[in-house]
């Protein structure tokens, strides 16, 4: 794929945003693109059938972006052919007072799919290195211990066949200031606009750097990041959707046998 090396994090490199444009298209026009994107839905409903019925590996989808960057949107395009009896998407908000009694991965390891199954974080883990940092909602001793606990937490999933795919959506500032006038000005879209929005705004360049250190440092060999570039939503389905589907494709899924001696089975 066109864009494998340029979004695929080496492990052990440090991670500089301004270096990845937003607005990256690798050459794709938007019809190429949307051509491909309806081809690899499709596939990835298949494999999705393969993955259930083969139930020996678990896939978890890790979606993190600046807020506007796209992470509903994903799941609505990119998901759209899988079956939701085998699909689970989990919205990490602000702890609950039982969540918060317990530690900061006990939500997260709750929610990770069981074998057969895709599974979705619409936020994730990284919050309690982003939120938790950038609004000094615990003392830096605290949150900067977390990376080693998060890449151990990876590492025991992908041992226990849960392969784990994280998408960073890069936005521009400006791409999320015109997407924020959208839902200001649009009524069907107000909704989603809230006052913590424009808060964690005023902070861009605390949440890039707070972004820039998790990128860096929890990208391993078996949970590497891919920082997407987002500003246009076909070329963000696109890379997703295409990546999906090679991760599936890797894992040599296959239909097992049948339960029962068929050659047995007489249908009157």
């Amino acid at each position: 794929m066109k864009w494998a090396r340029e979004i695929a994090v080496k492990p052990g490199k440090k991670v500089d945003l301004s270096r990845f444009n937003p607005d990256e298209t690798f050459g794709i026009t938007e019809d190429e693109a949307n051509a491909d994107i309806k081809e690899a839905v499709k596939k990835l409903g298949k494999l999705q059938n393969l993955l259930y019925a083969d139930r020996r590996y678990a896939v978890l989808i890790v979606l993190q972006a600046l807020d506007a960057g796209g992470k509903d949107g994903t799941i609505k395009h990119v998901m759209s052919s899988v079956n939701p009896q085998g699909c689970k998407v989990t919205s990490f908000k602000v702890p609950s007072s039982e969540e918060a009694a317990h530690d900061f991965l006990w939500r997260i390891h709750k929610a990770v799919p069981g074998r057969g199954e895709i599974g979705i974080f619409n936020r994730s883990q990284y919050e309690d290195v982003l939120v938790t940092r950038v609004h000094d909602l615990v003392p830096k001793d605290v949150w900067s211990g977390r990376y080693d606990q998060i890449n151990s937490f990876e590492s025991i999933l992908n041992q226990n066949n849960v392969r784990v795919l994280k998408f960073y959506l890069h936005i521009s500032k400006d791409e999320q200031k015109r997407r924020f006038e959208e839902r200001i000005t649009d009524p069907a879209k107000n909704w989603k606009i809230s006052a913590s929005d424009f808060t964690d705004r005023e902070r861009w360049d605390d949440y890039t750097k707070a972004y820039e250190d998790a990128l860096t440092k929890c990208n391993t060999e078996t949970a590497p990041w891919y920082i997407v570039p987002a500003n246009k939503k076909w070329m963000r389905n696109l890379i997703i959707s295409k990546e999906v589907v090679k991760a599936l494709k890797e894992m040599k899924l296959r239909t097992p046998e049948a339960s029962i001696d068929l050659s047995k089975v007489k249908l009157d």
